[in-house]
């Protein structure tokens, strides 16, 4: 099997700053009336879903399913709604086990191995990443996710707003991916991508997309995008004519995959954390 060509990764000393969409603040019409159910917000208040997510006990949409499901309780009595404000956890528990206070944001780089999936379980009994990730690490949440056969960067981290912030479309948080691909495809139509493409009547934002190097009808493109929809880039290149034979993700904003071996897991410096954040505000 073919490997892809060795290049000496980019190690920053300062994750760089990303560039993104800016859209103008939408308004608020000065008649408008508050939304239904709104709920009166104190100081220092929070939704119960959003300080459960930050404390790391799942995603703010799990947590809303956790709700309607009963498994959330605040001083024994069950929870009824995702909005219901909050200071502290204090008095919360998930299935009658008390949830701790948030601990500090963590990130991690883990290298993905092919053939596991994106998902804590698998009720056909496919290996998942929990799988292969090694025991010892804190409960962990996948930052978006990489499919069956897609190997290479994936982000984990505790903290499930931070997890929501950079899986949000608007933050406009590069991905580069490299493709091994069999067929013909020049650098012109690789190029035309950077304006979006429409296939099957979903639409694609701008890709910039690189053809590295062909041995005869067999060749490696670099693809760097910033929605990541489900199986875009397998959409994108099949429809281009190009069958997809391996698939790697080298890049999720400044983080890079590097020489980190399949399987590994790697923990970003909190400085280094802090100073990706501060990008995202």
């Amino acid at each position: 099997m073919a490997k892809p060509p060795t290049r000496a990764p980019a190690r920053p000393a300062k994750p760089p700053r990303l560039r993104w969409d800016k859209k103008p603040a939408r308004k608020p019409r000065p008649d408008a009336a508050p939304s239904k159910g709104a709920l009166e917000r104190k100081d220092g208040e929070e939704r119960i879903a959003k300080l459960l997510a930050r404390a790391g006990v799942a995603s703010r949409r799990e947590i809303e399913r956790m709700i309607a499901d009963g498994r959330i309780t605040l001083n024994g009595e069950k929870v009824e709604t995702p909005a219901t404000l909050l200071k502290s956890l204090h008095g919360v528990a998930v299935d009658g086990k008390a949830v701790g206070q948030p601990a500090p944001t963590q990130l991690y780089l883990f290298h993905k191995p092919e053939g596991c999936l994106t998902a804590e379980r698998d009720f056909s009994g496919r290996k998942t990443i929990y799988d292969v990730l090694p025991k010892d690490l804190p409960r962990l949440m996948p930052i978006g996710r990489l499919d069956l056969n897609t190997e290479g960067l994936l982000l984990l981290t505790n903290d499930g707003e931070f997890k929501r912030q950079m899986e949000l479309p608007s933050t406009g948080i590069e991905r580069t991916y490299r493709a091994r691909c069999f067929g013909d495809v020049t650098q012109e139509q690789l190029e035309e991508l950077i304006h979006g493409i429409e296939i099957d009547g979903v639409r694609y934002g701008q890709i910039d997309a690189n053809l590295e190097r062909r041995t005869g009808r067999n060749g490696w493109i670099e693809m760097t995008l910033t929605e990541g929809k489900n199986r875009e880039v397998r959409r994108v290149l099949e429809h281009l004519g190009l069958e997809v034979s391996r698939l790697i993700r080298t890049r999720y904003g400044p983080f890079i995959l590097g020489d980190m071996a399949p399987g590994t897991v790697g923990e970003v410096r909190r400085v280094d954390l802090i100073a990706f954040r501060k990008t995202l505000n």
